[in-house]
C-alpha cells in the first residue's frame, strides 16, 4: 500500500524572519521603550517647576538672603561692635583716653576735644605696656558687653576705630589712640556715621 500523499492548501505559507531584520526590530522596540521613559521623566520635571516651584516664585516668595547679601551684619561706625536698639547721650558715656603713639600730648587733646561734645572723662594717659605702639588702626574702642552702645556712639567720631571686648562690668570705654588716628571727625560727620550705623535694614519688597 503506498503511502498518503499530502497537499499544502490555503493560501498562508509560513514564514520564517531574517535575523538581521529580528535585531532591529528588537533595538526598535528598546529605543522606543527609553524615549517614552524620557518623555514622562521631563514631564515630572516641568510639572514639579512649574506646579510647585512656579506657585511660590509667583506668589512672591523669594529665597533668604545671605548676610553679605542683605547687608544685616551692619558695621557700626567703622568698628565690629553690635548695633545696639538704644544709643545712650554723649554726656551717658566714660571715656578713659589712652595714647599708643609716639605723639606727645595726643591723649589729652583728644580728651579735651571729646569733653566739648559732651561725653565724661575719666582716665587720661599713656596705653599700657600691651598697647603701646601697638595699635595700628586709629583707635581701639576697648568695652564689657554693658559698653556696645557706648562703643558704637564714641567710634562714630573716629573714623577707622575698631572695637575690641573684655570682661569688664560697667558700661566704660578705653579709647586707645592708635597710630592710624589723624583727627575726630567733625561733628557733622559724626552725626551722619551715626545716623548710618543705625539705620534700621530696609525690608523685602516682594521681589526677587
Amino acid at each position: 500500500m503506498k503511502g498518503k500523499q499530502y497537499r499544502v492548501t490555503g493560501n498562508s505559507y509560513p514564514r520564517l524572519v531574517p535575523p538581521n531584520k529580528r535585531r532591529r526590530r528588537i533595538v526598535a522596540l528598546v529605543s522606543t521603550v527609553l524615549a517614552l521613559g524620557v518623555i514622562s521623566w521631563g514631564t515630572v520635571q516641568l510639572t514639579d517647576i512649574f506646579g510647585g516651584k512656579g506657585k511660590q516664585l509667583a506668589a512672591g516668595a523669594c529665597p533668604a538672603p545671605s548676610a553679605s547679601a542683605s547687608g544685616s551684619a551692619r558695621p557700626a561706625a567703622d568698628s565690629a561692635t553690635p548695633v545696639p536698639s538704644a544709643v545712650p547721650k554723649p554726656q551717658q558715656v566714660t571715656v578713659n583716653v589712652y595714647n599708643a603713639t609716639v605723639k606727645s600730648g595726643l591723649a589729652g587733646r583728644t580728651a579735651e576735644e571729646l569733653k566739648k561734645r559732651g561725653f565724661k572723662i575719666g582716665k587720661v594717659g599713656n596705653a599700657s605696656a600691651a598697647l603701646d605702639k601697638k595699635v595700628k588702626e586709629s583707635a581701639r574702642l576697648i568695652g564689657g558687653p554693658s559698653g556696645n552702645a557706648a562703643m558704637l556712639l564714641l567710634g562714630t567720631h573716629i573714623a577707622g576705630a575698631k572695637s575690641a571686648p573684655d570682661a569688664r562690668k560697667d558700661a566704660s570705654v578705653d579709647l586707645v589712640i592708635g597710630n592710624g588716628f589723624t583727627a575726630l571727625r567733625t561733628p557733622a560727620q559724626a552725626e551722619q556715621a551715626l545716623v548710618a550705623a543705625t539705620k534700621p535694614a530696609p525690608k523685602p519688597s516682594g521681589r526677587c
